[in-house]
């Protein structure tokens, strides 16, 4: 087995630091040396591995998005025909991995940061093109590509909506209820065309 390094291990648990920093306070407005205190280094290190504040955002934010691309992936294997494939889609966004307190608060923040950066915005689009694509990638086996378009499209956005308003609830974060409110939209729109 692979030996990993120190310095991988310190910047992911520094990116894991980033994360719940952004969690407790709800916001970007963390500081370099908050971070590194989490994740136990000094601020000198922190700004070693990654520069700047923003350079570590952006680096959570891809590794964020990362980790969704890879937990997609893991799903699809699996998924049999286009109508699994969506529902894949839909149980990777609210799965135990995804849908955790810190890490609705850090999308949230991100969404309100990327409104000043690109860097951010840049990812943002990337994440909303691979969802729309994933999603995509089944519906057109089941609908003609308009109509699966626009599914897909309103898909994402109750997705992202899911995120938002569980971003500004207290308590644990109920994924069941989430994935049954869009599987009922998906069940409406898919009546009756949606493949075994």
């Amino acid at each position: 087995m692979p030996k990993i390094g120190m310095e991988p291990l310190r910047r992911k648990a520094l990116i894991d630091a980033t994360i719940s920093a952004i969690g407790e306070r709800g916001s970007l407005d963390v500081t370099m040396s908050e971070i590194a205190g989490r994740a136990g280094v000094s601020s000198a290190l922190a700004h070693h591995y990654f520069g700047a504040k923003d350079e570590l955002l952006f680096a959570t934010m891809r590794h964020i998005l990362a980790e969704l691309n890879a937990d997609t992936r893991r799903a699809f294997r699996p998924a049999a025909t286009p109508r699994q494939r969506v529902s894949a889609v839909v149980a990777v966004s609210f799965s135990d991995e995804q849908f955790q307190p810190e890490t609705i608060a850090a999308w949230l923040a991100f969404y309100v940061e990327a409104q000043k950066s690109s860097a951010l915005r840049r990812l943002l689009r990337i994440y909303a093109r691979r969802l729309h694509s994933n999603l995509m990638s089944g519906l057109t086996g089941i609908l003609p590509k308009a109509e699966a378009d626009r599914v897909a499209e309103a898909t994402a956005a109750l997705i992202d909506g899911l995120y938002i308003r569980r971003a500004l609830k207290d308590g644990v974060p109920n994924a069941q209820s989430a994935i049954a409110l869009v599987e009922d939209y998906l069940e409406t729109k898919l009546n009756g065309r949606s493949l075994p």
